[in-house]
C-alpha cells in the first residue's frame, strides 16, 4: 500500500535487527523498508554475501535511506550481538534445544518492556535459503516462532522482519481498534437525527405508510434503529432531508 507523509515525525530506536550472512542485496533492501514501515533503524549485517554497501539494497530499500545509512557491518554474529542485553532468534524449525518459544506477539510485548527499562535487545535472522544455525540459535535467550501453516511456514527475509517489526509496533501503538472516517463533515447530533425522524415519519404519515396504527411504533423503533446505526454526520442528514422532501414536497410547519 502506497502511503508516506515525510513531514511526519520520524521514528527510531527498538530491538535491533541483525541479518546474518544474507545473500542478496534486494533482501536487505526489502528488509530495511519493513523495518522503516516498523519505525526500526538499527539494522546491523553480517558477512552479506554480495558485499556493502550495495546498490540494488538501495533501490529495494524505496526510500528508507535512513536505515541503511546506519547499518552497521559485523564479521560474526557475536560481534553484532556484543552490546545486547538479551537477543532472540528467529526460526521456524524446532532445534530440540531447550529454549522459551514465543509468538512475534508475546516477545514484542516483552521487548517494549527491556526498551523502557533501557535494557538493549536485538533479533536475530538467518540466510534467505537456510535459516539460522544451531550456533547462532545458542546465543539467544529465546526463540521466535510464527504461528503459520505448518504445511508451508517458510517466509522470506522481509516477510519475517515485517512481522516481527508489526508486532514491535503494534504494542506500542494507540490507534483506535476501529474509527468512523467523516471527511470534511461532523458526526451528527443526536437533535438533527430526532430533527429527522420526525420529518420522515410525518412525510411516512401523509402518505399512508403509517396507516396501520398498531404496527407504527415498531415500525418507527424499526427505522430509528436503522439510521442510528448509520452514524449520520450533517451532511448525510441534509442529503437525506432532501431526498424526504424530494418525494413529498415542502415539509408542513407546525406552528
Amino acid at each position: 500500500m502506497a502511503g508516506t507523509d515525510r513531514r511526519r515525525t520520524r521514528l527510531s530506536g527498538g530491538p535491533a535487527i541483525v541479518l546474518v550472512e544474507p545473500q542478496l542485496g534486494e533482501n536487505i533492501g526489502t528488509a530495511a523498508r519493513a523495518m522503516y514501515n516498523c519505525g526500526l533503524t538499527d539494522l546491523r549485517l553480517v558477512k552479506p554475501r554480495d558485499g556493502w554497501p550495495n546498490k540494488k539494497a538501495v533501490a529495494a530499500a524505496s526510500g528508507a535511506d535512513t536505515v541503511l545509512d546506519k547499518a552497521r557491518l559485523y564479521d560474526s554474529a557475536e560481534d553484532a550481538i556484543a552490546d545486547l542485553r538479551r537477543v532472540y532468534a528467529t526460526t521456524a524449525r524446532d532445534r530440540y534445544m531447550v529454549k522459551r518459544i514465543l509468538t512475534p506477539r508475546f516477545a514484542a510485548s516483552e521487548m517494549r518492556q527491556l526498551v523502557a527499562a533501557r535494557e538493549s535487545c536485538g533479533i536475530l535472522f538467518g540466510p534467505e535459503r537456510t535459516g539460522l544455525v544451531n550456533e547462532h540459535i545458542a546465543l539467544a535467550e529465546s526463540v521466535i516462532s510464527m504461528p503459520l501453516n505448518p504445511a508451508f511456514s517458510s517466509l522470506n527475509l522481509a516477510q519475517a522482519v515485517l512481522i516481527v517489526g508489526y508486532e514491535w509496533f503494534a504494542a506500542g501503538d494507540e490507534t483506535p481498534p476501529a474509527q468512523l472516517a467523516t471527511g470534511h463533515s461532523k458526526p451528527a447530533t443526536k437533535e438533527r437525527l430526532i430533527a429527522f425522524f420526525e420529518h420522515l415519519e410525518e412525510a411516512l404519515d401523509d402518505s399512508g405508510f403509517m396507516r396501520n396504527a398498531e404496527k407504527r411504533p415498531s415500525m418507527v423503533r424499526n427505522l430509528r434503529n436503522l439510521f442510528q446505526r448509520a452514524q449520520c454526520t450533517d451532511q448525510e442528514l441534509r442529503t437525506l432531508h432532501g431526498v424526504v422532501t424530494s418525494f413529498v414536497g415542502p415539509r408542513k410547519r407546525k406552528k
